[in-house]
């Protein structure tokens, strides 16, 4: 008897450690570029995504911004409550690998005809027991099942993950968007302060004898269309405000400012690191790797579904027609049995939902090498971009400063009668949005380095801790 049990549990652990049908993970295979497009030196080892966000971002106040941001935002809170739903599925997956223990219990009373000479009997009758169910994982359906619902765990944490990086990328390009409005506005209040100097001195020379009404009349119409953009910059201000209060989480209001756009230096340099690297860094990459992986182990569940499940059950308890009799020499009633149970005929469901798996496994690594390529694409963009938004804005500068100097030069002709009115309104004119696009053009190469640090998985080093406690 004791080598029959030895035995039986022995085919259990040999049971229990069979290989798991369907497929294993692998990596489907990508082949990134030796180098990203636009990039112009050799890939450094290092990359920008390796700094933590405070070093990326050097302003204390959008410091602080990011910092209210990330623990306050609700779509950070949102994916966190994604991440702990995914937990309770693992939970669920792997609670088949236990024996479920349950419990019934039931109580009447009964009555009962006898025959002939008998008389009627009525009486109670409890019962009560214990049961077991184990299913012994043969095929690896449960095993699939559990790797499924951790390889969905982790694609839910680097979903997560995506937020985090998103959020403090979000609330940056908010903030340096809110800066360049600010000095579109000041270039506004600038030139119009310049066009009301212009209209006095003809209105002053028209009420001299000197000049005639056609001059004021021109200078009054330039004043107003830029007096007209201060009121447009200064909703634009409230809008891009009340956006970054969404993204840190509070009630619409005004946001402090650090350094001013024009007092800003230029990017620092912003080494990408090798392209091979950014399919370990990436979160949007590395959710759509354990997707796959989570579809891969779903294609081997669809496979041990088409096998019989195997498994063990027992029951022990006891029936007595008195509730304190039941646990007594009464609690008798037992039985242990093992069970196989299979498929042998269901319409085709069985076929149609292995096919769908597989479909839907196929489905997740397309959707991975597309992201892949994305990733290498958004990176390509704007190393280009930041290397041409460098050049357009040293040729900007140039043209900012010429039209500064015509604005000097016409004033000084028109004073002394060698211009005509035209001359001036032409140069102060032109100079305005000179002056503007050289201000979005600032802006844009500022936004290249937040763009990149994201593209590229920045701060992917960081652990939860230190993704909210800047040091």
């Amino acid at each position: 008897m004791r080598g029959q049990r030895l035995a039986a549990a022995g085919l259990a652990v040999v049971l229990a450690s069979a290989c798991a049908v369907g497929p294993n993970y692998v990596r489907p295979p990508v082949a990134p570029p030796d180098d990203y497009r636009g990039h112009v030196d050799a890939p450094e080892a290092t990359s920008i995504a390796d700094l933590p966000w405070w070093e990326a971002f050097e302003d204390e106040v959008l410091h602080q911004l990011i910092l209210e941001a990330l623990n306050a935002n609700y779509d950070l809170k949102i994916a966190v409550a994604r991440v702990e739903q995914a937990k309770a599925q693992v939970g669920m997956a792997q609670s088949p690998f236990y024996p479920q223990i349950g419990y019934q219990t039931s109580t009447g009373r009964q009555h009962a005809p006898k025959f002939k000479s008998q008389s009627d009997e009525t009486f109670n009758l409890f019962y009560g027991a214990f049961s077991l169910a184990w299913e012994i994982d043969v095929w690896g359906r449960i095993r699939r099942s559990d790797e499924a619902a951790q390889e969905a765990l982790l694609a839910t944490d680097e979903f997560r993950r995506g937020v985090l990086l998103s959020l403090v990328t979000g609330v940056a390009q908010s903030y340096l968007t809110l800066l360049e409005l600010d000095r579109e506005l000041e270039i506004a209040t600038d030139t119009t302060q310049s066009f009301q100097e212009t209209l006095d001195l003809f209105t002053r020379r028209y009420q001299g004898g000197v000049g005639d009404k056609l001059q004021v009349a021109r200078a009054e119409a330039a004043l107003a269309i830029t007096q007209a953009q201060i009121p447009d910059l200064e909703r634009l201000i409230v809008i891009q405000e009340d956006a970054l209060s969404v993204l840190l989480g509070r009630n619409p209001g005004p946001i402090p400012r650090g350094t001013p756009l024009v007092a800003r230096s230029g990017p620092p340099a912003t080494p990408p690191g090798l392209p091979s690297a950014l399919l370990e860094r990436r979160p949007d990459v590395l959710q759509a790797e354990h997707t796959i992986a989570s579809a891969n182990a779903l294609v081997g569940v669809a496979v041990a579904n088409f096998f019989p499940q195997i498994g063990l059950t027992a029951l022990y308890g006891g029936q007595s027609t008195e509730l304190r009799d039941i646990v007594k020499e009464n609690f008798s009633i037992w039985n242990i049995a093992g069970n196989a149970a299979g498929p042998l005929f269901q319409g085709f469901a069985l076929l149609e939902q292995y096919r769908g798996q597989v479909a839907g496994w196929e489905e997740t690594k397309a959707q991975y090498e597309q992201t892949v390529l994305t990733a290498f694409s958004e990176v390509s963009n704007t190393l280009t971009a930041q290397e041409k938004f460098a050049a357009a804005i040293v040729a900007q500068q140039r043209a900012v400063r010429a039209y500064q100097e015509s604005v000097r030069l016409s004033l000084l002709r028109y004073n002394s009668g060698l211009a005509g009115y035209y001359e001036v309104l032409e140069a102060q004119q032109q100079l305005f949005p000179a002056e503007i696009s050289l201000a979005q053009l600032q802006l844009n190469e500022l936004l290249t380095v937040v763009t990149l640090y994201r593209a590229l998985g920045g701060g992917w080093q960081l652990t939860d801790e230190q993704w909210t406690q800047k040091p």
